[in-house]
């Protein structure tokens, strides 16, 4: 069972990210403030969950948050910054977007740069842990997955809406023999 939350009396914003690993696509990150009472049996780790539990999740979350939000970073960006810096500016983003400002936020991973005049605490598999990491990652992923399914129609020779811009073996076969999308990342390693 995941924990409610990771302070006391304070307003918490989980933050997660979602296509960190990828060779296409942006890496997106979501930010989510759940109420205190807020519960759920299925909620966990969007990696834990298949596709239709992520995506019946989603509206849950969504209508039960005190307030959530979903930033990218581009493909273009990422590979200017890299993509740990990117992961870090997309959940800035997210939390900059919340209609109700966090006193304190909970970010799955180890590491993440201060935001400013709110504390943070850096949990490892914290997607695993806590409640409102959970939801970020679900309405991260769900988001992302969205946007590949979208970007797909304009180049369906890579198979985004099956592979999402991860490195699956006919994806890095497609960039081999094809090459580059702009929506791929060139800082990225491709081997066949």
């Amino acid at each position: 069972m995941l924990l409610s939350h990771f302070t006391d009396n304070l307003a918490e914003a989980g933050c997660d990210e979602a296509g960190r690993g990828c060779l296409a696509g942006p890496v997106f990150a979501a930010a989510v403030i759940l109420p205190r009472d807020f519960r759920n049996e299925i909620l966990n780790d969007s990696k834990q969950l298949s596709e239709k539990q992520r995506d019946n999740l989603r509206p849950v979350i969504e209508n039960n948050a005190i307030a959530w939000a979903v930033a990218h970073v581009d493909a273009e960006t990422i590979d200017r910054i890299n993509i740990l810096n990117a992961s870090i500016h997309a959940m800035h983003l997210a939390i900059s977007q919340l209609v109700k400002q966090p006193q304190f936020c909970i970010i799955d991973g180890n590491r993440f740069k201060p935001y400013p005049e709110i504390p943070h605490q850096c949990i490892v598999k914290g997607d695993e842990k806590y409640l409102s990491i959970a939801a970020a990652s679900v309405l991260a992923k769900t988001h992302r997955d969205d946007f590949m399914k979208k970007i797909h129609a304009e180049y369906p020779l890579y198979n985004w809406a099956q592979n999402k811009g991860y490195p699956s073996k006919q994806h890095r076969d497609i960039i081999l023999q094809y090459g580059f999308t702009p929506y791929h990342r060139k800082s990225f390693r491709v081997k066949g």
